[in-house]
């Protein structure tokens, strides 16, 4: 075939009927004959279109239904689902499962972004390219060791598509690839005036949100010789507190729906619970020792939205306190956002076979996270739980604080800090420039690039305790217990000082790389692709609690830079008309890593004009990132009890079964960089049949299997845990430090409160599974067109072998101890059904994930039951299952005239609510990753859109 013929193949095919999945595009196999059946271009017009590539190739293609499944999602689909952000349309990719980071998970590591993970396989497998190019990643890490690249700050006005390439990579781009890519594109060219503007709020309060865009440009490639654009976008969501959402998401106290009342301000333990900002005091003898003597009282009279509850009796946690739902009081299921960004393009095109390109683009993304208050009452790094108030000062005067100081005794103390508000500020800003030149020499096709990013993260906290701040007031009675509005800024500062620090991502990368054709083969014109690529990579994330200072806050410290080189090559073989063979590979070196060598094979065999089948076998690889390197650490919370650890029943008895041991406490996982660990390997395989039966009706589906190696994880803190509560001992290469003794049996062994190793090299994962895309469409004599699409994945497995204990995870809550603990739902689908008719366009889609089953094995190292919150200790959930979450959105626009169009959706239409999850951290009840559209409930947004 000649080149002519291969661009007017392609020409053709772009003006085919392309199958979709849900809101998405995928080419039949039977289009495919047609498209290659148009008439003759011109020359200039070939050189126009040789360019056009598919993700996951470096060739240019006639028939983009390559080996590997790619899902493209146009400018219009994006359009048919309401949303409004990358973030939101990249997420509801049914292939994006466990270790997805949403937006929603304000106390993680990385607040204030949101990541992708297709095949379950965390954001540090997925690899987010814009415009095929590399982009720097998020400055905060996720759970202090993954690496990735924020989709909240790629600017939607400016996309004219997404590609979803399923399947590994790294034979083309290198590191990171190994589940699949994303690569965002942007608009090549533009010309006119486009503007929208939109507004939304939720039926049941708080949410509102602001929304404009602008997208103008100038200027005609082929006339002209230019084409120059720039689009601006800003977005405003407000908060939604959790007073506004029903029970039992707004409530600690479970009790009617047969659980537990983790209420604040209940000394369920001498003190040890959680404090109300009214405070709770018990005598505590004439010596410290932290052992109430008497029953407790309110520190001050109950405030309003408190309740006065007494406990009978003499023994721990007698006596009245001040009951506050603090949830309700100063929780929050979404927190402000403002999102912000401008990206201009200037392109000259110097004849009919060169051109060149250069962007700008600055995004910010500011989240303004609110707490509840600080807590004397915390384990960790600090047990505060037994503080008590002394009978004098520092400077001999009794201390006014203390009820009990006139009798010179010690106060136990119960308390909430209402007057330190606790406050994260995320402000990311993100500066992309992009220069570019494409054209040819001789047979060679060309393209060069420059690529320089950088990322920088101002993070301001407020209202964290610090241990030696809280215990300096104590004693010299600087912080007024008894009437907190007499406290100074100055003093409420001493207690909690603030903390700020900016931190920095780069990527900056040159990019050079060619192809050409080769010779004829039977099937067409043998292509080769080749480039070189040099890569700037740094990061520096400062320390988040440095030297401990903080109570209860977990710490990071990521750092490095290095520059990477690789080199790259693909041919592509069409040896028959119906048989097509793929072959790349790529050689890459990472300074202290070594080098690595990733190929990949696809064959593409049609079999009749109607079923195409095809199948790719690959090797990838990760280099380990800058978090699991020598000089970083990290270190996190997790909150369960000992006897939920599975302590024995002699560490058990031992504390008589009391609350040191059932009730849920913080343990502080650490991990540190280790030099030595080795890349991750993968080989994956896919095999996948598309068709096309009929006109109408075209279908894929693709199987695949993935298997990583040399994982690289944090050491299993249950495997020190479960040794420590049942042998007594801790296994080689851990560190464990203990909590204070329990109160009521000293003696007893200690319950552990932090556990620590550094980062290893695991042993296997496998996860494979199934994915589905279908579309028929359907054209009416009376104008009405319909369109049905459905994008479902089904993963059949998701093991992983640590420390020879193989796991599996699929259908359950783990890993727990990733990123938000979402889980890895076993299905994950929707299905879009769109009706146009004239001016009118209306799409109903219906998003579904299936029900998983609260177990943690990664945390426990069984697949027991991880839900012990119901009223008697076991699981709340009478089956230990969380249910499944189906819910329905509805987009609709209206074209009143070639200017102006309107435009309208409804989100979870039918108000459904999330189902109950008890055991996820990142959501009081409910899992915010997956069910996040049913705590905000029904959402309605209007908009109108502009175009000149």
């Amino acid at each position: 075939m000649t080149r002519n013929k291969l661009a007017l193949s392609l020409a053709g095919l772009l003006l085919a009927p392309i199958a979709g999945t849900a809101f998405a595009q995928t080419t039949p196999a039977a289009s495919q004959d047609q498209s290659q059946s148009q008439p003759a271009a011109s020359q200039s017009n070939t050189k126009q279109l040789q360019t056009i590539t598919v993700t996951g190739s470096a060739l240019p293609r006639v028939d983009t239904e390559t080996p590997s499944p790619v899902t493209v999602i146009t400018a219009q689909d994006i359009a048919r689902t309401g949303f409004t952000t990358v973030s939101d349309v990249v997420r509801s990719i049914s292939a994006d499962n466990s270790g997805s980071i949403p937006n929603s998970f304000y106390a993680g590591f990385a607040a204030g972004s949101s990541g992708v993970a297709l095949r379950g396989l965390t954001v540090n497998s997925t690899l987010v390219l814009i415009d095929g190019k590399r982009s720097a990643s998020y400055p905060l890490v996720d759970d202090g060791i993954r690496s990735f690249v924020d989709l909240n700050t790629i600017p939607l006005a400016a996309v004219e598509r997404i590609e979803v390439l399923k399947d590994g990579a790294s034979s083309i781009y290198g590191s990171d690839a190994i589940a699949g890519v994303v690569n965002i594109i942007l608009k090549p060219s533009f010309q006119g005036v486009e503007g929208s503007a939109d507004v939304g709020n939720s039926q049941h309060g708080g949410g509102f949100t602001k929304k404009a865009t602008l997208v103008a440009g100038t200027g005609d490639l082929n006339t002209d010789h230019y084409n120059t654009y720039f689009s601006v976008e800003w977005e405003q969501d407000q908060p939604i507190r959790a007073s506004d959402r029903s029970y039992p998401f707004n409530s600690p106290n479970w009790t009617n729906i047969g659980g537990q009342n983790t209420s604040w301000g209940n000394p369920n333990l001498n003190g040890v619970g959680i404090g109300s900002i009214w405070g709770t005091v018990a005598p505590a003898g004439t010596t410290p020792g932290g052992t109430a003597t008497g029953p407790f009282q309110p520190l001050r009279p109950c405030g309003t939205g408190s309740q006065s509850v007494t406990v009978p009796g003499n023994g721990p946690g007698t006596g009245t306190y001040c009951q506050q739902n603090q949830i309700s009081d100063y929780g929050y299921f979404q927190q402000k956002q403002n999102r912000g960004g401008i990206y201009g393009r200037y392109t000259y095109k110097f004849n009919d076979s060169t051109k060149a390109y250069a962007s700008l683009s600055y995004d910010e993304n500011k989240t303004t996270i609110l707490g509840t208050p600080p807590q004397i009452q915390n384990s960790v790094p600090v047990n505060t739980n037994f503080i008590e108030l002394p009978p004098t000062l520092a400077n001999g005067q009794l201390n006014p604080n203390n009820p009990f100081a006139a009798q010179g005794q010690y106060a136990l103390i119960n308390y909430a800090f209402g007057d330190i508000p606790q406050q994260t500020i995320t402000d990311d800003h993100n500066l992309r420039g992009v220069l570019d030149l494409q054209g040819t020499f001789g047979d060679w096709n060309y393209e060069a690039s420059v690529v320089g990013n950088h990322e920088s993260l101002d993070y301001r906290q407020a209202g964290f305790l610090s241990y030696n701040g809280l215990i300096n007031a104590i004693q010299n009675g600087t912080y007024n217990f008894v009437n907190p509005s007499a406290n100074s800024k100055a003093v409420l500062n001493s207690v909690a000082p603030p903390y700020a620090v900016t931190d920095t991502s780069d990527m900056d990368v040159f990019d050079f790389n060619v192809n050409r054709e080769l010779f004829d083969l039977p099937g067409g014109p043998a292509g080769f692709a080749g480039g070189v690529q040099f890569r700037h990579e740094a990061q520096n994330e400062l320390p988040l609690n440095p030297g401990g200072i903080y109570e209860n806050l977990g710490s990071t410290r990521i750092i490095g830079n290095r520059n990477v080189s690789g080199i790259y090559s693909e041919f592509d073989a069409p040896l028959l008309e119906n048989l097509e063979v793929d072959a790349s590979g790529r050689f890459d070196h990472y300074p202290g890593v070594g080098n690595n060598f990733s190929p990949k094979v696809g064959v593409k065999w049609k079999a009749t004009d109607w079923l195409a089948v095809r199948g790719t076998y690959s090797k990838g690889f990760r280099a380990p990132a800058f978090g699991e390197s020598a000089g970083s650490y990290s270190a996190g919370f997790v909150n369960t009890s000992v006897a939920g650890l599975g302590a024995s029943p002699a560490f058990l008895a031992a504390h008589g079964n009391d609350a040191y041991v059932t009730n849920p406490y913080s343990i502080e996982e650490g991990s540190s960089g280790n030099p030595n660990l080795k890349p991750e390997k993968s080989q994956s395989f896919t095999f996948g049949v598309v068709v096309q039966p009929l006109s109408w009706l075209n279908a894929s589906l693709d199987y695949y299997n993935i298997k990583k190696s040399n994982v690289i994880l944090p050491a299993n803190p249950g495997t020190a845990l479960a040794q420590y509560l049942t042998a007594g001992t801790i296994p080689a290469g851990y560190t464990m430090t203990f909590d204070a003794p329990d109160p009521l049996h000293p003696g007893a062994p200690l319950r552990p409160v932090f556990v620590g190793a550094d980062y290893i090299n695991g042993q296997w994962l496998k996860t494979s599974g199934l994915d589905l895309d279908l579309q028929a469409h359907f054209e009416f004599s009376n104008g009405i067109k319909y369109i049905s699409e459905v994008q479902a994945t089904q993963i059949f497995q998701w093991k992983e072998d640590i420390g020879g204990q193989v796991q599996s995870y699929v259908g359950t809550q783990g890993p727990y101890g990733l990123s938000s603990g979402a889980g890895t739902p076993r299905t994950r689908g929707n299905w879009a059904n769109t009706v146009e008719y004239g001016p009118l366009s209306l799409t109903a889609t219906v998003y579904f994930t299936s029900h998983e089953y609260e177990s943690a094995e990664d945390i426990t190292g069984t697949t027991a039951c991880y839900d012990a919150l119901g009223a008697n200790g076991g699981p709340l959930i009478p089956n230990c299952t969380m249910a499944s979450f189906t819910y329905g959105n509805l987009v609709g626009s209206y074209k009143l005239n070639d200017h102006v169009t309107l435009t309208a959706s409804v989100d979870n239409v039918t108000d459904r609510k999330p189902p109950l999850d008890p055991i996820n951290y990142a959501g009081n009840g409910y899992n915010p990753t997956y069910d996040y559209a049913g705590i905000i409930g029904r959402f309605w947004n209007v908009g109108v859109k502009v175009k000149f």
